[in-house]
Order: structure tokens, then C-alpha cells, then sequence
């Protein structure tokens, strides 16, 4: 596994669209499990430790109301019927959408999965309901291995550093050093708890006081994460608040949001340099609501550890968005600005130059938000899932087909930009209005050929 911490490496060329970047997430954490040893972590500066519960999704059987809310949630994803009723062209929609849910289940229950054509499906959309759309994001993200003989092994050993990180990083201070001094050994277990005389304090360093302002101690890395913890818990009350999945005060929500917590805070201690960024719940969102779709036992009973993982392998497409020292470089967020803005010049010359001279409306002014959280924020919850599903789906990777979605959604919009001034564009593109959406996506594929050279990949 990949050791280095700061910062994830960028990806090579004429590698797999999504290589395993779980290593330089959870740097250090092979050797942890060398040494046998896992009281002795090394803690960056400003990791917060706090307790939590092991949430357990799925570990005990859903309650009625679980099952009423997943209903509900189907209902919600379930694309809506014609209302002209079973003519022609839906019978015929129908027919077609049969055929690519039964093509999809073959190759899914194949011994070794075709990535190729499994990508060929997913950008034409993969079916709501079921677990279909959960096993294709893991392959696609590459969480699971095309051999279906891999699976097991690969689930079982990434759930376990999952949950051995948790037990590590996700403890308040007073019982991370009441381990590491070993107040839980077998020797204190063992102690004649029938001795008389007075109570023996324990002893503690200070480097292990509450009150310490040495870097090193657990306490002032506690209180350094607190603000986060905080950013955290307040980002998460906004997710999706129409949603009963994500909001609400049923068990069910409670449940979620705090997996979604440990998640977000976990990535945040385990990657210092850029720790929490405000929307990252909102990529996270789509992932975990997807990954509790699927129906094995097994799967359900680990939906946290999943969608760590896989949120993990997404945000090393683009985890450099979010490093503001980095914004200038050429891995940085302007970079990639620019780069939407030479995709539409090249596509469309009089659109990009009445935007970037006569209204003078610059990327950074709408699309900053529309790359950095996948467009999340931009379209309804259903439509989300659609357009991830093309850009998991795309050969040369979720940044090259976000740009090509980011310059269809000018082009779609052209007439309204060209007749607009700065005021009334800026408000267009950042409440972009309703689409058609497999218009819109039909378009971000046929842009012109000469674009290839801004692919992340040759």
C-alpha cells in the first residue's frame, strides 16, 4: 500500500481509470499492523479523537420503519411514467430498458467481469431499485476486482482496516491513553478487588492532560479537530433536507448521518493537508445512499466501510480541487478551470468569447462549485445518479466526463447566454434550470474529437 499522507498521487497514464488509493488515505496503517501495535500511532498534528459508536448498518434487522423509508426511497429514484400513457415510443422504452437491466445482470454474474462493456452500459444509465447500480459503482470505482473469485477476500480485508481504523482514530483521548498506558491489561484485570485501603490514582504524563498545549498531546489534537467535527455536523443537517434518508429525527436518518460522520471525519484525520472541505458530505451523499441499495446480507451489514472506501477511490480523481495550496498549479482547481474553458472555445467559439469578453462571465464564477462536488448541488437527487453513472462510466475517467457535462450545460443554454449580461448569466448558470437530462449527456458525449487532448488520460 501507498504510504504517503499529505496528498494522493496524481494518476499515471495508461493506468485503470480508478488504481486502489486506499493506501494513501490510511498512510501508516500497514505498519500499524506490522507492529501488532496499534496503541502507538503516530498522529498528525490536529487529529481530533472522539468517540463513536460503531454504527453497525444493517447488522440487525430493519425495523418496519427502514423498510417503509427505503419504499419510499425507490419510489423517489423510480424514473416517472408518460403521460400519454403506454404508446409506442414508451412500450418500446420499456422493451429497451428490459434488455439493458437483463444485459447488465449477465455480465455482473459472470466469473470475470468485462470492465469495458460494464462502462458501455453505465453511461447509458443503470437501472434504479435493486442492487445493480451498487455492484457496477464498486467495479467501477474499483472497490471490487473484476474476478468475482477476488471478491471476498478484497471486501473482507478492506472491512477489517475499516474497523481497525475506527477502533483507533475514532476514541476520546481519556481511553486512547488509558490504552496506550495499558489499563486494560491482564494484569489490572486480575487485581483482588476485595483490598482494603484507599483508592490508587492513576498515574498520567503530560503530555496526556487535558490541559497540555504540547503538539504531541492527544488532547490538544482533540481540540484542534473540534471545529471540524463541528463544520461536519452542520453540513450534514443540509444534506438532501427533502430527503428522509438523509434528514429527520427517525432512527433510520440518525443512523445514516452518523455513518456519514465517521466516514468524512476519518478521511479528514487521515489526510492533514486537507482534512474537511465544506461539500464533501454532498459527494459522499450519492455513494452511501447507493451502497445501501444493495441487498446481500454480507453488503448491507457493511455499507460504512463500503462507502468509505469507494469515497475514497472517487475523490482520488480530483482530491487536488480541495487543496487551496495547490489551486495555481496545474493539478490545482484554475487548472482545470481553464481547461472547461479551452473545451468550449473548441467547441463553440462565439459562446466562449461573448462569455469570457462581452459578459465577462468566468468559470470560476459558476463552475468552481459544478466541478469540486461532482455537480451535486446543481440538479435533483435522481438526475445525480444518472450523470454519476456516465462519469464512472467514462473510459478516461470522471474528470474527463465532467468537463464534457459542464461544457454541454453551456451549449444547451446558448441562445439564453448570448442574449444575457454578467447579472442575468451569473444567475442562469448557478440555478441552472431543468433538462432534459439524457439531452444533455447525448451532448457532453458528441463534442468535437479535437478535445482528446484535455482527457486526463492519452
Amino acid at each position: 500500500m501507498l504510504k504517503g499522507k499529505l496528498k494522493l498521487p496524481l494518476p499515471e497514464k495508461a493506468r485503470r481509470v480508478f488504481p486502489d488509493r486506499l493506501g494513501s488515505l490510511v498512510a501508516g496503517f500497514d505498519d500499524k499492523e506490522e507492529d501488532n501495535g496499534g496503541s502507538d500511532i503516530a498522529f498528525e498534528p490536529g487529529e481530533e479523537l472522539e468517540t463513536f459508536q460503531p454504527n453497525g448498518f444493517g447488522s440487525d434487522r430493519a425495523s418496519d420503519d427502514d423498510k417503509k423509508f427505503q419504499e419510499e426511497l425507490e419510489v423517489k429514484v423510480r424514473p416517472r411514467p408518460d403521460k400519454d400513457g403506454a404508446g409506442p415510443a414508451s412500450v418500446s422504452r420499456v422493451i429497451a430498458a428490459d434488455e439493458k437491466r437483463s444485459d447488465l445482470e449477465y455480465e455482473l454474474s459472470r466469473p470475470e467481469i468485462n470492465l469495458e462493456k460494464l462502462q458501455r452500459i453505465a453511461s447509458t444509465g443503470l437501472p434504479d431499485g435493486g442492487r445493480l447500480r451498487a455492484m457496477a459503482w464498486k467495479l467501477l470505482l474499483g472497490y471490487l476486482p473484476p474476478s468475482r473469485d477476488l471478491w471476498e477476500k478484497e471486501l473482507t480485508e478492506n472491512r477489517k482496516k475499516y474497523a481497525n481504523l475506527k477502533e483507533e482514530l475514532l476514541q476520546s483521548p481519556s481511553e486512547f491513553t488509558k490504552r496506550k498506558d495499558g489499563t486494560f491489561s491482564s494484569d489490572e484485570q486480575h487485581v483482588d478487588s476485595d483490598m482494603d485501603g484507599p483508592l490508587q490514582r492513576q498515574g498520567i504524563s503530560p503530555e496526556d492532560h487535558p490541559l497540555s498545549l504540547g503538539k504531541a498531546s492527544v488532547w490538544h489534537e482533540y481540540f484542534q479537530h473540534t471545529e471540524i467535527v463541528e463544520q461536519i455536523d452542520r453540513d450534514l443537517q443540509r444534506t438532501h433536507p427533502d430527503m428522509k434518508f438523509f434528514s429527520g429525527d427517525s432512527s433510520f436518518s440518525r443512523k445514516n448521518k452518523e455513518a456519514m460522520r465517521n466516514i468524512l471525519i476519518l478521511f479528514a484525520k487521515l489526510n492533514p493537508a486537507i482534512r474537511y472541505v465544506q461539500g464533501m458530505n454532498e459527494v459522499l451523499a450519492p455513494i452511501y445512499f447507493v451502497c445501501t441499495t444493495d441487498t446481500d446480507e454480507q453488503n448491507a451489514g457493511n455499507v460504512e466501510a463500503d462507502s468509505f472506501s469507494c469515497f475514497v477511490r472517487l475523490l482520488s480523481d480530483s482530491v487536488d480541487h480541495f487543496c487551496q495550496q495547490l489551486d495555481n498549479s496545474a493539478v490545482g482547481i484554475l487548472s482545470t478551470l481553464s481547461r472547461l474553458s479551452e473545451l468550449l472555445k473548441a467547441n463553440d467559439e462565439e459562446l466562449w468569447w461573448h462569455l469570457e469578453f462581452t459578459s465577462k462571465v468566468r468559470p470560476q464564477f459558476y463552475a468552481f462549485r459544478w466541478i469540486t462536488l461532482l455537480l451535486t448541488q446543481e440538479f435533483n437527487f435522481q438526475v445525480i445518479l444518472r450523470i454519476w453513472d456516465s462519469l464512472l462510466g467514462n473510459p478516461f475517467g470522471v474528470q474527463d466526463m465532467l468537463l464534457r457535462v459542464c461544457c454541454a450545460m453551456l451549449l444547451c443554454v446558448k441562445s439564453r447566454l448570448l442574449s444575457g449580461d454578467f447579472v442575468a448569466n451569473l444567475k442562469l448558470l448557478q440555478h441552472y434550470p431543468d433538462i432534459n437530462i439524457e439531452y444533455l449527456l447525448q451532448v457532453a458525449q458528441d463534442l468535437s474529437p479535437d478535445t482528446s487532448s484535455f482527457r486526463l488520460s492519452p
